[in-house]
């Protein structure tokens, strides 16, 4: 190679680098951006490239490249369809990984040229292996960055990070401290002495070994934090659940009380029937018709004080099935039922968990339709061993669903929330079952399995 084509190498070089590093950016950010993928894709990648390159001309200190590109992606956090404390993480764990990557090769570079030291060749000759060496240790930091950010991605993947800005501090600390880390090894690498070339590894040749184990260590601990992080919002969205589920639990408990309360009165009533009958038997025997009439209509007033429960065969479903017939009397909803509580084999709990959150979905999306359009059918069906609940209702806007097949929140809130289907569908799966949700001409339906486990 000449010393022209060297030159020509030299001014092509970052742009190979730039390059690299915003594919890399680019295909590690990707699995996060929500809808519209590849044009946000393509967005990190332009950008990326684009700043590089144009700060690369400008002569500013070393490390303020990475924390501008970093506020910039915080910025377009809304267009890439993330949360701020999501972005940022997600940058602040690229460029850890980063440096680690570049300190571990770069140690593997030095001890290589020391392996095979460069012979006594021709200008030509120096210049080519120089251009190659280049090449092979930018492809191997690539190799290397790639591998780790795709091990970082698959951790983030498993379960999605919901932040709060002190968790976010939290997770900032490790990677953060790594990123110093490389700046001031970075700056200790190369030095030039009195006009003399002085590399750190030649002077203390024990950090060839200590300054990639540290970096890897960052790396490291920025994925175990990542992964405590993930177990600590599943423990958190257990307890929620379980929080909820008591919750339900007791007000079903109440209502099966108040039930009680009610048949005690009806028992009570039957009893009082004898009596009111002999008195309007005495009181048509004496002729005393005005007195007969009033003494009716306070014994209809008081019958019409009990309003009889739907009967399902069980005092759970009960309660729940006639809350819900209510309450879609007072929203003018059509309520069609053919419920009936299987004869064994499932906990009373765990179906009026069930019906309660299917219901209570069904209420709130027929709040948001025309009063013509309301209805809520509830129907069951036995096949074999399997018990099958089916929730029908309409509903305004769209239904989008989420990666676990059940219905998100969007922004206008048109749809149905969703809320309790999670619950509903962790009784399904305890009776080794599940749930299918879905629609068709604005009719949401949700079926419910449940397989009897006796």
């Amino acid at each position: 190679m000449s010393e022209a084509g060297f030159q020509v190498f030299n001014m092509l070089f970052p742009i190979g680098v730039e390059l690299l590093y915003a594919v890399c950016l680019t295909l590690f950010l990707h699995p996060f951006l929500g809808e519209r993928r590849k044009w946000k894709a393509a967005g990190v990648f332009g950008g990326h490239l684009l700043i590089s390159l144009l700060w690369d001309c400008l002569p500013a200190p070393q490390g303020t490249f990475s924390l501008i590109v970093l506020t910039l992606l915080v910025a377009a956090s809304r267009f890439l369809g993330l949360k701020r404390a999501i972005s940022f993480l997600l940058g602040l764990l690229f460029w850890n990984t980063k440096i680690a990557s570049a300190l571990t090769v770069e140690s593997l570079y030095f001890v290589a040229e020391r392996l095979f030291p460069q012979p006594i060749e021709p200008p030509e000759a120096v210049y080519l292996r120089s251009a190659l060496l280049l090449t092979i240790l930018i492809l191997s930091h690539g190799i290397v960055l790639a591998a780790m950010l795709n091990f970082l991605q698959g951790l983030i993947k498993k379960r999605r990070l919901a932040l709060n800005w002190r968790e976010l501090c939290y997770l900032s600390v490790i990677p953060a401290a790594g990123i110093l880390f490389g700046q001031v090894i970075s700056n200790l690498l190369i030095e030039v002495k009195d006009g003399i070339l002085l590399e750190l590894y030649e002077r203390h040749p024990a950090f060839l070994g200590v300054v990639p184990a540290l970096a890897l260590l960052f790396y490291c601990g920025a994925c175990l934090t990542v992964s405590i992080q993930q177990r600590m919002d599943a423990l958190r969205e257990e307890r929620e659940t379980l929080f909820v589920e008591r919750r339900q639990t007791e007000a079903i408990r109440e209502r099966i009380r108040e039930m009680e309360r009610f048949y005690t009165q009806v028992r009570g009533l039957k009893h009082e029937m004898r009596g009111h009958l002999t008195n309007l038997k005495g009181l048509a025997s004496t002729g005393a018709y005005d007195s007969l009439a009033d003494y009716i209509a306070k014994v209809d007033g008081s019958i019409r004080d009990f309003g009889v429960p739907l009967q399902t065969g069980n005092p759970v479903t009960d309660v729940i099935i006639s809350d819900a017939r209510r309450q879609s009397q007072d929203l003018g909803v059509r309520f069609q039922t053919e419920f009936y509580y299987p004869a064994a084999g499932y906990d009373a709990f765990d179906i009026g968990i069930v019906l309660q959150n299917l219901l209570r979905n069904a209420l709130e999306a027929c709040g948001k339709v025309a009063k013509s359009e309301r209805f809520i059918s509830l129907t069951v069906r036995r096949k074999g061993r399997f018990f099958l609940i089916e929730v029908k209702n309409p509903f305004a806007g769209e239904v989008i669903f989420g990666q676990d097949g059940l219905p998100v929140t969007t922004k206008e809130d048109a749809a149905m929330h969703g809320i309790g289907l999670a619950n509903v569908q962790r009784v399904a799966e305890k009776y080794m079952g599940g749930l299918e949700a879905g629609f068709e001409k604005q009719v949401f339906t949700v079926t419910v399995i449940l397989q009897n486990i006796e």
